[in-house]
């Protein structure tokens, strides 16, 4: 049997990740059910299986926990297809400005319904915890640079309005998608995603010169 060290450490440390792995599942299903506020971190050391002390010596303080949720929720849409490049490489297939823009628009209602429980727990804790409106403002500044990539696709291929720079055209997407838009409008006021949708791609059209608008 082999007892090396290395071998050993490997083990501990395939252990180690499975605990965490396990305390992150655990606070993603009771933060979506019960908010940030609501759950508690005995709570997620229960649904765990694990010691309260457990948490804080693996992940840490709760603002920690979260921090890993997010950060498993972005690991999980990367290998679905769903990062910056994914976006840029699917623009760039686009044969015609409509197609482009309705890529653009699947693709703002595909990662807010994905990310919409995840989301409300953000803002819950962004407005209590300082260390967690920071994360809030590190998610927004990597959704533009992604909108950055994808916008230079845009004018490459298809051009943009005159006047627009490149950062206004994605600061212009980065907030008709954002996520506080789609819940205000979806989840609060009750719009069908179809409506929503339709919505965002009446709106897209006015990057584009007006040459280049497709018609509706």
């Amino acid at each position: 049997m082999d007892t090396s060290p290395s071998r050993s450490q490997a083990r501990r440390d395939a252990q180690t990740a499975g605990t965490r792995a396990d305390i992150v599942d655990a606070a993603t299903i009771l933060m979506r059910d019960r908010g940030y506020v609501g759950t508690s971190i005995a709570a997620i050391a229960d649904g765990a299986g694990v010691a309260v002390q457990t948490i804080y010596n693996s992940v840490g303080s709760k603002a920690d926990v979260l921090a890993s949720v997010l950060a498993g929720a972005t690991d999980r849409a990367g290998a679905g297809g769903r990062s910056g490049p994914d976006l840029a490489a699917r623009l760039a297939a686009a044969e015609t400005a409509g197609v482009a823009l309705g890529v653009l628009a699947d693709w703002i209602v595909d990662g807010n319904q994905r990310a919409a429980p995840i989301q409300r727990v953000l803002n819950e804790a962004a407005g209590i915890d300082p260390e967690i409106r920071e994360l809030e403002l590190s998610s927004a500044a990597r959704s533009l640079v992604a909108y950055g990539d994808a916008v230079a696709v845009l004018r490459s291929r298809l051009g943009l309005r005159a006047g627009l720079s490149d950062h206004e055209a994605a600061a212009s997407i980065w907030a008709l998608g954002h996520p506080q838009v789609f819940q205000t409008l979806v989840l609060d006021l009750g719009w069908s995603t179809e409506t929503y949708t339709a919505w965002l791609r009446s709106a897209l059209p006015a990057l584009l010169p007006a040459g280049r608008i497709p018609a509706h």
